[in-house]
């Protein structure tokens, strides 16, 4: 039988550790609050669900459906992205792994789980080594420079009026009625501004000026 010290202290342990990949790991990293609402009320509904199922003995399988309902519903808003959907998911299995604690036992083994899990999301959001790609489009009216025996007139241009250091350029529709080109560049981005918007930045259109509008 399910005793109150059990459920209240399984539930403090899995709120803490919710709180710390939400509020500590993925928060700073995307300064968006969209979605926290939507963490920690899945992360705290999931674990009583789970919880309680195992107490009166209700099959794995029913427990298992429930979840899998969970999976399907969508909200009727705007798709999540990878990130938030990423987040979503680890969140949500949080409390298929903590619920084991309502009962007082495997303390040990859970905070190896949690702990492994949080240090997983921590070195990943803090970059681990791995370098972001970003790319931005960009439609350009030099196309003079876009033939291959002046490549490198071409990304110093670039450079020069984006202010960034491009790794590599695809050349896309060139329009010669109206003397532009699409362009797609590459470049380096710290930020990971590719992976916390899920998308290419808006489309830069140079001006015969040289600057960026």
């Amino acid at each position: 039988m399910l005793q109150p010290g059990n459920l209240v202290a399984g539930f403090l342990f899995n709120l803490f550790v919710a709180l710390l990949i939400v509020r500590f790991i993925y928060y700073p990293s995307t300064r968006n609050k969209a979605y926290v609402f939507t963490f920690l009320a899945f992360n705290t509904i999931i674990f009583f669900v789970l919880t309680f199922l195992a107490s009166i003995e209700i099959s794995v399988g029913v427990g298992v459906g429930l979840f899998a309902i969970f999976s399907i519903l969508r909200y009727r808003t705007d798709p999540i992205p990878i990130r938030e959907m990423t987040y979503l998911f680890i969140i949500s299995a949080l409390p298929l792994i903590n619920a084991a604690g309502a009962n007082g036992s495997y303390w040990m083994q859970l905070g190896i789980a949690n702990a492994a899990v949080v240090a997983i999301l921590l070195l990943l959001e803090k970059g681990w080594g791995f370098t972001y790609e970003a790319s931005k489009q960009i439609v350009y009216e030099k196309i003079e420079l876009i033939v291959p025996e002046r490549h490198a007139e071409l990304m110093a241009d670039l450079e020069a009026r984006t202010g960034l250091v491009i790794k590599r350029l695809v050349v896309g529709k060139v329009d010669f009625l109206h003397d532009v080109a699409n362009l797609k560049v590459y470049y380096d981005d710290p930020n990971q501004g590719g992976w916390l918007n899920n998308a290419d930045p808006v489309a830069v259109l140079l001006n015969k000026d040289n600057d960026a509008v």
